[in-house]
């Protein structure tokens, strides 16, 4: 293995035998290993073998006396119980590992699956809130999630009350993706058991946690930066001005995420959160189409695309999307229609009637050199 390899911006080889495998599970249960130093350790020792056994030593330099690596038996133990649950180990570098996490800093070197791992694939949108939501609170999270749901966004949330349990109930259909605090085969809280069922059967669990542990306090910050790093964008619906919501926010900011927020009435303490996003910058949620809008032309486009097949040949709905996308594409500062036409990644054929819709509606002008820009 070289430097270059294992370098801090290349997520290493991941594990080709059940022996390697076991190995980084042993490293990472490991007391005083976290996702950093797992990355760091075999970086500096090539595998998991190797940091293993070098280990003791590490600890007794970082001034660690008697330390004693993760025993055997506790891995096999997960391992077990991971069988009987039908979860799946995902590993960093490996082919099934989500995409959108492999760059983070403190991507999860393994994370448990139960369900389906193609949703990993997809464009996904956090929807995270109050877990004491108010009804409306609760009714924007499920128009929210169902309408992103249809139109092929996969919903991404933490399984928690509130805010979280509407959002995924409203798009388990559709594809949704829960990420728990604890073992992916711990349901907490334990009124949600039969949505946790549904979306491992329809959806996706996900965990960093071994198998049967219990959430604590500390996880469920740790658990917010899996939600937001999986997610285009993060909508906060309603939270506190110091909440586990806000928390998620700014790791989305940390990670390149666009954030965005409901707005919510300034006596209630529910909405201070998201107003002070909103102020900060947020963007401002009132339906799907604002979530849409905020994301970049191309994901937006491409995932428009694809769910096209399912509208009744007579809707409308193509035809606004499109006209939305090239809005959302263009600014005051006029663009080339071949630039246009790259980013909105859509046929030529389809992208000149619409330009000239919007033209007629004074929403478009056109500049001399085949430029466009918003009208004024």
């Amino acid at each position: 293995m070289t430097e270059e390899q294992f370098s801090s911006n290349h997520p290493p080889l991941p594990p080709t035998t059940e022996e390697d495998q076991f190995s980084w599970l042993r490293l990472m249960r490991s007391r005083k290993v976290g996702p950093a130093t797992f990355r760091r350790l075999l970086r500096e020792h090539g595998s998991a073998q190797n940091a293993l056994a070098a280990l003791p030593e590490v600890a007794r330099a970082a001034g660690i006396d008697g330390y004693e690596i993760c025993p055997p038996g506790v891995i096999e133990a997960e391992l077990k119980a991971a069988r009987a649950r039908e979860a799946r180990l995902l590993c960093l570098g490996a082919a099934t590992f989500p995409t959108a996490l492999i760059n983070l800093s403190d991507a999860p070197p393994m994370l448990w699956a139960i369900g389906d791992v193609s949703l990993l694939d997809k464009p996904t949108v956090a929807l995270v809130g109050a877990r004491n939501c108010s009804s409306l609170g609760s009714r924007m999270a499920r128009g929210l999630a169902k309408e992103l749901g249809e139109l092929g966004f996969v919903i991404a949330s933490g399984l928690a009350r509130g805010i979280d349990t509407s959002a995924h109930q409203a798009a388990v259909k559709t594809g949704t993706i829960a990420v728990m605090a604890g073992g992916v085969d711990v349901i907490y809280p334990a009124e949600n058991t039969e949505l946790a069922e549904k979306i491992a059967e329809h959806g996706l669990r996900l965990s960093e946690q071994p198998m049967g542990i219990s959430p604590q306090a500390r996880h469920f910050p740790r658990r917010n930066r899996i939600i937001s790093g999986l997610a285009q964008a993060v909508v906060v619906v309603e939270a506190a001005a110091k909440s586990g919501s806000l928390i998620t926010a700014r790791d989305a900011l940390d990670q390149g995420r666009e954030v965005l927020a409901v707005p919510g009435h300034p006596f209630d303490a529910r909405a201070a959160g998201c107003n002070t996003l909103i102020r900060e910058g947020a963007a401002l949620v009132r339906s799907a189409q604002d979530v849409i809008e905020a994301l970049p032309p191309r994901q937006t486009s491409a995932v428009l695309s694809n769910n096209e097949p399912a509208l009744n040949e007579n809707s409308t709905a193509p035809v606004q999307n499109l006209h939305q996308a090239i809005l959302a594409c263009l600014g005051p500062s006029p663009i080339a229609e071949d630039q246009l036409i790259r980013d909105i990644c859509a046929p030529a054929k389809e992208i000149g009637p619409a330009l000239v819709d919007l033209e007629l509606e004074g929403r478009i002008q056109r500049q001399p050199g085949g430029l466009v820009s918003l009208g004024a």
